[in-house]
């Protein structure tokens, strides 16, 4: 029987998750009715969600180091 290999590691997945909460927490700070145009929905709300996402496609290139297995 040959072992299930998968194609990410356990680095990648904690990136992809971390990614998915900055990109998450951009949109939070987007969130509301009142001062539209204030510093926080209109850059830097913006600047956290491309930071999330750019962070999304360093999860998905990077490859770990393989570490010695017995």
């Amino acid at each position: 029987a040959s072992k299930a290999t998968f194609v990410f590691k356990k680095q990648n997945y904690q990136l992809f998750v971390l990614s998915i909460l900055v990109v998450a927490i951009g949109f939070i700070l987007m969130i509301g009715k009142e001062d539209l145009y204030s510093f926080t929905k209109i850059t830097l709300a913006p600047f956290v969600v491309v930071v999330g996402f750019a962070l999304g496609f360093v999860a998905i290139l990077y490859k770990p180091k393989p570490t010695k297995s017995n």
